[in-house]
């Protein structure tokens, strides 16, 4: 007597990655999240090998998972596979304090995000 299965939320031709808890603020992940959009596998993988970017490898991790969960969980072809969404959730904010002159306290503000990845098959858009 076990709980219903969950129907799958995304297509058959789609399949997704989801990286939690990352150290950095969601408006500078949402940059590199930005211009992966809409792109080949291939183009953005390369893209974010040679982004400056200091998340971009994060980001090109939770790429490279979305692809291989779209290639053994689902049999898609990696060939045609592209970036159908990359969006960015706002996480926890640690709030810590600094020692400032006269005695005062500044406040530092430390936010975390959420990645999530959705990779899809040309054919169905």
């Amino acid at each position: 007597m076990g709980k219903q299965a969950k129907p799958r939320a995304l297509a058959d031709s789609e399949a997704k990655s989801v990286v939690r808890n990352i150290r950095v603020s969601p408006q500078k992940l949402n940059l590199v999240a930005a211009m992966i959009r809409g792109m080949d596998v291939e183009k953005a993988l390369a893209t974010l090998s040679f982004s400056r970017r200091r998340i971009a490898g994060d980001v090109k991790k939770a790429l490279q998972s979305a692809i291989a969960n779209a290639e053994n969980n689902h049999s898609l072809d990696v060939d045609r596979l592209f970036v159908k969404e990359a969006h960015v959730g706002k996480a926890i904010v640690m709030k810590r304090f600094k020692a400032r002159a006269r005695g005062r306290g500044a406040r530092i503000l430390k936010p975390f995000s959420h990645l999530t990845i959705v990779v899809g098959e040309k054919g169905d858009q």
